[in-house]
């Protein structure tokens, strides 16, 4: 599998996690099957007892309405940005910079209220 296929089936599954119970049923089951299980589009016709057609319709809608939501809510985003900034923090502990630490504690702080609050 290319690398840029891997790649996608990865995003497209961390968006799910955040926005694949606003999916259907039919669009997460595909889903899962094509990140989790990473069969092909045929393996998930067979599978499900659909064509291989509705399969790619299945996860280009499902892939368009993670993106959709992704871009309106930004719920993936704001955790990959709290997430890298814990581990910044926890780096700046291990470093023993408290006062690097304890910024980046307080920029995340500000982050979760602004976004808590759509400021």
């Amino acid at each position: 599998m290319a690398r840029e296929d891997l790649r996608k089936k990865v995003d497209l599954a961390f968006l799910a996690a955040f926005y694949g119970g606003m999916l259907t049923e039919n669009q997460r089951r595909v889903l899962s099957l094509h990140c989790e299980e990473d069969l092909s589009l045929g393996e998930i016709a067979e599978e499900v007892g659909i064509s291989r057609q509705a399969v790619h319709e299945a996860l280009t809608r499902a892939a368009a309405k993670l993106a959709e939501w992704e871009s309106a809510l930004g719920m993936a985003a704001r955790f990959r940005r709290m997430e890298a900034g814990l581990e910044d923090a926890l780096s700046a502990l291990k470093n023993k910079d408290y006062s690097r630490a304890e910024q980046l504690m307080r920029d995340l702080l500000a982050l979760d209220q602004e976004e808590s609050y759509g400021l």
